[in-house]
């Protein structure tokens, strides 16, 4: 029995050896044989490899195969480990998890381990495009099961360049959608039934499918199952791939229709992986009883070319009439700021406006009820002066005055107080014309009604190009959800069309026509309502722009004038100040003389009356002497009785004469000037009331004389004036007196 078994072991050996000596015998004869024999040669290895290679060759088959031997790039294997690359994190975080069960990755920081970073460290140096993709560590912990690292890594980019999994596993894995496409394409001419009850549960083909076409079967299914597969693939690419996963659907094929998504998910996981624990060989054979059709392969390639790319000109589309929804929402926020701001302005502008003229209102009645005070004090005035008037203008009596010094130096502390009242109440008038002046401007600067219109219309114009945005924005919403209902019918459509007769297709042609002219024509009309809006934002601006042009040059004119008026202003109350300082001067100096003049002119009447008054007392003293010797010489005192009034008259015409050169003289311009003289004896003088003091000769006889005219104020209306002479007698009680 013993013998029996080394000798089966033997013989199985050696069939084993002579399996693998004719794969590499059949590998070097390949390249010098005819076409014909080319092809003979490669149907026989394809037959070798579909029964399985052995073990211990199968590093040596898979290089041969892949054409991985004496590559250039094994030099540089050593290089590449010295650098540091950017996906070491991600290649140190997925190790782990690969072949988490196996003996020779099992354990952490394992040889298995650190061989497999090595070439996925090395690999992603090589190719950064592509970079760390986690499921290409199963094809490279797999080859590093079979040959050491540097072996592995020259067969995986052989791989990556040469089988299309370099494509599968790009960022864009363009070439996992691509295979997806074909092999539902594939279900669906095999296998309906399952392809509807798929569609049923919304059960996709990346669902199940993604990682047999990643990994080649490596991450689902047993160890040897997907070895041998892997070794298929090595010789035929991934056509394996979609024949295997055929033969899985069809073999379960009864047993998925009669479950939903998640039985149908824990049954790819669970159930169909332990099918295959005898063994590949069932599964080998049903895949090569599946139709694989290389021809029509290509134009699902074609087909599936064409959809990506209408479908990324969709995208775009979408994407550009996204970007434009954004902006007229940006647009229609930046209108609704401006609508807002106008407004706020309308009812700032309104409301400072009737603070103004609350505030003009009351300014008017305190400038009422100033100028209600301004007329009393000016009635009191009046009054007072009035009283003054008629005390100056009241006849002395015969003895003393009435009225003292004191009285009259009291009726003019109350004519000056009444003038400084009046003085106040003019600067309060004054102040309070200023304060109406300073709120007439403000109020001018404030937007008149024709402002407040014009702001209205702006308003309303915001208003209306809000109402269009909104409404394009509406359109463009509803061409969007358009686009999305043709694109779903679309896809609807292009789903079942590898089956459809060649008048569907035709008609799917057109359909296609149709919705790619659609799309032009949404795509020209977004770009038409850009335009227009582009055009009311420019409108817009340019009448924002234009008014405010508009109140700037009206406040520059307003500004201007105001200029011109104040600098006219200026210029005429200069000269007014101007004018008024010289008569100001002239009256000063008119004053002085007049003064002067009034002064020296009551001097020399006072001497003239003082000598007259003499010269009178003296002709009395005559008279009396003269009657004295008309009674002792009757015949001589009729004769100078005569002599004497004739003297008389003479005096009183020489009064008459002074008192008409008195007169034609013009009247004081000051208020209240009165004289009043005393002549009493040796003691009293003649003085005038604005002079320091005069004296006068002294009379032997006890005679008092008066001057006092009536002067009024400087606005007094009396023409005339009234001088009167009066000489009292001593001996008896009567007495003359001289008026002019």
């Amino acid at each position: 029995m013993s013998g029996r078994k080394c000798g089966r072991k033997r013989k199985n050996s050696s069939s084993g050896f002579s399996e693998t000596s004719n794969f590499v015998g059949i590998h070097r004869t390949f390249w010098f044989c005819t076409k014909e024999l080319q092809i003979q040669v490669f149907i026989t290895m394809k037959d070798l490899v579909r029964r399985g290679i052995p073990h211990h060759f199968r590093a040596i088959v898979w290089q041969l195969l892949c054409n991985a031997q004496n590559m250039p790039i094994k030099d540089q294997y050593s290089d590449l480990l010295k650098m540091t690359s950017p996906c070491e994190k991600l290649i140190r975080r997925d190790i782990a998890r690969t072949y988490p069960e196996h003996e020779f990755f099992k354990e952490k920081d394992s040889l298995g381990q650190e061989v497999l970073f090595n070439v996925m460290k090395a690999y992603s140096l090589v190719d950064r495009e592509v970079g760390y993709c986690q499921g290409s560590a199963f094809i490279v912990g797999l080859l590093l099961m079979q040959m050491p690292e540097e072996e592995a890594f020259c067969v995986f980019f052989k791989l990556m360049q040469e089988y299309r999994l370099r494509e599968l596993f790009k960022p864009s894995m363009a070439e996992l959608g691509l295979c997806m496409y074909q092999f539902e394409s594939m279900l669906q001419e095999q296998l309906p039934e399952l392809y509807v009850h798929f569609q049923a549960q919304s059960f996709h083909t990346s669902m199940y499918a993604s990682s047999w076409f990643l990994t080649i079967f490596l991450t689902n299914f047993p160890l040897p199952f997907a070895t041998r597969i892997f070794d298929i693939f090595m010789c035929e690419g991934l056509e394996i791939v979609f024949r295997v996963g055929l033969a899985i659907l069809q073999m379960n094929q009864a047993e998925l229709i009669q479950l939903d998504m998640e039985g149908m998910l824990q049954h790819f996981q669970k159930v169909i992986p332990h099918q295959f624990d005898s063994g590949p060989d069932k599964v080998i054979q049903a895949a090569y009883q599946v139709k694989y059709n290389a021809k029509k392969m290509k134009k699902l390639e074609k087909e599936y070319t064409t959809i990506k790319t209408k479908e990324l000109e969709e995208q775009v589309e979408i994407k550009r009439l996204r970007t434009e929804n954004r902006l007229l929402k940006q647009r229609i926020d930046t209108l609704e700021k401006e609508s807002a701001s106008l407004a706020d302005r309308l009812i700032q502008g309104q409301v400072t406006r009737a603070q103004e003229a609350e505030e003009n209102y009351l300014v008017k009645r305190e400038l009422a009820t100033l100028k209600q005070q301004c007329e009393e004090a000016s009635a009191q005035l009046e009054q007072a002066k009035k009283t003054i008037r008629q005390l100056q203008q009241q006849p002395q009596a015969k003895g003393p005055s009435q009225f003292s010094e004191e009285s009259v130096l009291q009726l003019e502390r109350e004519l000056v107080q009444a003038r400084l009242k009046e003085a106040e109440s003019q600067c309060a008038l004054k102040e309070m014309q200023d304060k109406i002046l300073e709120m007439e401007k403000r109020n001018s600067s404030l937007p008149d009604d024709t402002n407040v219109a014009r702001l209205q219309e702006e308003l309303i114009g915001v208003k209306l190009r809000e109402a269009e945005a909104m409404t394009g924005l509406k359109e463009l919403k509803q061409q969007v959800r358009n686009l999305e209902e043709h694109w779903q019918r679309h896809l609807a459509r292009t789903a079942g069309r590898w089956k459809d007769s060649p008048k569907r297709n035709t008609l799917s042609e057109l359909q296609d026509k149709l919705m790619s002219v659609r799309l032009r024509e949404a795509e020209a009309q977004a770009e038409l309502r850009e335009t227009r809006q582009r055009m009311l934002e420019l409108e817009t601006q340019n009448q924002i722009h234009s008014n405010q042009l508009r109140r700037a040059e009206q406040e520059s004119r307003c500004l201007q004038e105001r200029v011109q008026a104040l600098t006219a202003q200026n210029k005429d109350m200069h000269v007014q100040l101007q004018e008024i300082k010289r008569k100001q001067a002239e009256i000063e100096c008119k004053s002085k003389e007049e003064v002067m003049a009034v002064r020296l002119r009551e001097a020399d009447n006072i001497a003239a009356m003082a000598e007259l008054q003499q010269h009178i007392s003296e002709l009395e003293i005559q008279k009396e002497e003269g009657k004295v010797q008309g009674q002792l010489n009757h015949t001589d005192s009729s004769q100078y009785i005569r002599d004497l009034k004739d003297q008389i008259e003479e005096l009183k015409h020489e009064i008459c004469c002074l008192k008409g050169q008195r007169g034609r003289l013009s009247q004081p311009t000051f208020d209240g000037i009165h004289i009043v003289n005393h002549y009493t004896g040796v003691e009293d003088a003649y003085r005038s009331s604005d002079d320091d003091g005069m004296e006068a000769p002294q009379s032997r006889s006890c005679t008092r004389i008066r001057l006092h005219p009536n002067l009024g104020d400087t606005d007094s209306e009396e023409d005339g004036e009234t001088l009167r002479l009066t000489v009292p007698q001593n001996n008896n009680n009567n007495h003359k007196s001289t008026t002019v």
